[in-house]
């Protein structure tokens, strides 16, 4: 009865679009930055659960190229059902970003945009997001995509699927996941008492790979509001978690367990190469590690003195405040993709960890459902302006440490001041 009503207050609602779309004039959201990639159909079906008359309302979607081609052809389930026009226009990643904030205002951007949640804080702060209602539909997704699009106590993005690192082992190295800190320096002795020179793998100056460690210690970059939101005026770097993190970091390069000097390219070369026992890495690496055909296993990143929570990101699709069909961009969402159905879709068309509950839960890839598990302890990645203050200051202290340049604990106050007045001077 529920499905059937939804679908009749739907269809109602598309008769209303339909009767304004038909007296006022046709939208021409014209995008400034060329497409890359057509949409691969033009939506030519005629609604089922619409009126003929008038024009048929669009929807036009700027997506980055990558997942492009998966939501043109969900989409046109959305047009086959009710007759809606979804224009699906491929873009560079940060050309949706830069493109919305330019256009979006001038009339000429689109009505929904797919891409990280951490665009929020400048996109809102341009003035060109609108927040969205996920109502008791909210509970559907993992609870950090929602607190992911959520700012200054308001969502303003649905999530379709997650990012996070995780510890991934040479399985004929480790057979079996260590689960602290102490456990897999155990490990790294015993291998390296064998010839093994590289036990972790951290990338050198990293922030984003290192913030699991710091957060296994207590450590944060901002601390959080009552309300979920971040605090910028609370920066964490010095914090007693941040600093033992530090230490623990300085300790494992003085003890041989991290080597200094190791980046992506290294790290990657490394444990394909079967010459490292661990490395904390993402999915991004999934096909490379298969390609190579490596024997890997992924687990949680290790516990220091409590459970280690790496940085999630979150992508989804996100309603422009200058939509001229925001009432039917914002059913399109909720009433079409915050469903099993089309979700279970895009997770088929990304092998990516979905960032709906019914849909991760049935994952049968190992990877994916191992990578998803992490997700659920995984904290967003701060949306907040603020964050652009952290990522290079993190990253030269990290590798100072590692470089072994200086003491630790000041290297990460020194940090923490830095990150405190570029905060400061930019406000």
């Amino acid at each position: 009865m529920k499905k059937n009503f939804l679908s009749c207050m739907f269809s109602l609602l598309l008769v209303g679009v339909l009767t304004l779309s038909a007296c006022t004039p046709k939208p021409t959201a014209t995008p400034t930055a060329e497409a890359t990639e057509a949409p691969t159909q033009a939506p030519t079906q005629a609604p089922t659960e619409a009126p003929t008359e008038g024009p048929a309302p669009t929807l036009t979607i700027w997506v980055d190229t990558l997942f492009a081609p998966i939501i043109e052809k969900i989409s046109r389930d959305f047009t086959a059902k009710y007759g809606v026009n979804i224009v699906v226009q491929p873009m560079g990643m940060d050309d949706v970003r830069e493109q919305t904030l330019i256009a979006a205002p001038a009339g000429e951007g689109p009505d929904i945009i797919e891409g990280p949640h951490d665009w929020v804080g400048k996109l809102v702060a341009g003035g060109v997001l609108a927040p969205i209602d996920l109502g008791a539909k909210k509970d559907l997704f993992v609870p950090a995509a929602i607190q992911a699009f959520t700012y200054n106590g308001k969502l303003y993005g649905m999530g379709l699927i997650t990012e996070n690192v995780a510890l991934f082992r040479n399985g004929d190295l480790v057979p079996d996941a260590p689960k602290t800190w102490d456990e897999l320096i155990t490990t790294c002795e015993k291998l390296e008492a064998q010839g093994i020179e590289y036990c972790l793998l951290l990338q050198q100056g990293d922030a984003y790979h290192f913030f699991p460690v710091q957060t296994s210690f207590g450590g944060y970059v901002f601390g959080v509001n009552p309300d979920g939101n971040y605090n910028p005026d609370d920066v964490g770097i010095d914090s007693p978690g941040s600093l033992a993190a530090a230490n623990w970091l300085d300790m494992m390069v003085k003890q041989g367990h991290i080597k200094a000097g190791v980046d992506f390219d290294t790290a990657c070369s490394l444990f394909t190469d079967g010459k490292a026992a661990f490395y904390i890495t993402g999915p991004w690496n999934l096909p490379l590690f298969k390609e190579k055909g490596v024997h890997y296993a992924i687990s949680p990143i290790p516990a220091g003195t409590e459970e280690a929570k790496p940085f999630m990101g979150v992508r989804g699709l996100m309603i422009s405040a200058f939509s001229k069909q925001p009432t039917l961009a914002q059913t399109y969402l909720t009433e079409f993709w915050a469903t099993d159905a089309a979700m279970q879709k895009y997770y088929e068309g990304t092998l990516k960890p979905p960032a709906f509950l019914s849909v991760l839960n049935k994952v049968t890839d190992p990877d994916i459902a191992a990578l998803g598990q992490v997700g659920l302890h995984a904290m967003p990645m701060p949306a907040i302006p603020e964050m652009s203050a952290f990522w290079s200051t993190m990253g030269d202290a990290i590798t100072i440490i590692m470089q072994q340049q200086a003491d630790p604990t000041e290297t990460f106050k020194n940090a923490a001041n830095q990150i405190r007045t570029k905060i400061q001077e930019g406000k």
